[in-house]
């Protein structure tokens, strides 16, 4: 197991979540088969319990400002369903019911490409990028199944350098802007609105509830803010 950990580490360049991820997945399948005692607490991989970042809306005011409108489409898809990259780089028009307003990520084996974990899911999406996605179908290449398809009908491999592009035209830190920062924003967004966790769990495709709960942030909640302006004598606004 020990050489399992630096393994993932070292050959596979895991993140070290990752790897702690990894790593449980296998003493758990081992203890399911009643094999224990391998490898002391100490010797598990360890990692750092990192705050998710989000966008705040000022950063994605100025960056839709300067998006030309298939731009926009792209990173308005990604903020508002939540979506990974490659789930995201797969989306086919068969997964997107417009009429109910839903995505799907589904297995695709035509491509040889399945969810993480190999879950599939729908996720609601608002009726502005519903709207945006017809008109967007309209003028697509009828022959192609992908949505936001390059040349020859394959998935688009580049959207975090053209993020980066877009983050530059606006004059904004393109340091600040990566594509997992707005799956975190669609997260807390939904957590901040009400919307139930475990829903918001079953929309992320998480495995565990606890990664959903990453995205709580109630420091950013505007009512314990204005609860804690009033503790400590505070002006709200």
């Amino acid at each position: 197991m020990l050489k399992f950990a630096a393994f993932l580490r070292d050959d596979k360049h895991q993140a070290p979540r990752s790897c702690w991820n990894k790593f449980a997945n296998v003493m758990s399948f081992l203890k399911s088969n009643d094999i224990r005692g391998l490898v002391k607490k100490n010797d598990w991989p360890r990692y750092t319990e990192e705050e998710p970042e989000i966008y705040e809306q000022e950063e994605l005011n100025a960056l839709f400002k300067a998006c030309d409108d298939r731009e926009r489409l792209w990173f308005e898809f990604f903020l508002m369903t939540g979506m990974r990259e490659q789930e995201v780089m797969y989306t086919y028009w068969s997964d997107i019911n417009l009429k109910h307003a839903i995505v799907r990520v589904s297995h695709k084996p035509d491509r040889g490409w399945t969810p993480k974990a190999y879950k599939e899911r729908e996720v609601p999406i608002p009726t502005n990028l519903a709207n945006s996605l017809k008109e967007w179908k309209a003028r697509a290449d009828k022959k192609c199944s992908l949505v936001f398809p390059t040349a020859g009908c394959n998935p688009k491999l580049n959207f975090l350098d053209d993020l980066k592009v877009v983050a530059e035209r606006a004059k904004i830190n393109k340091d600040n802007f990566w594509l997992h920062k707005f799956r975190a924003t669609f997260a807390t967004r939904c957590l901040s609105a009400g919307v139930d966790l475990r829903k918001v769990q079953q929309w992320l495709g998480h495995s565990d509830m606890e990664s959903t709960m990453r995205y709580l942030k109630p420091a950013r909640n505007e009512a314990v803010r204005m609860k804690v302006n009033e503790i400590f004598g505070g002006k709200n606004g």
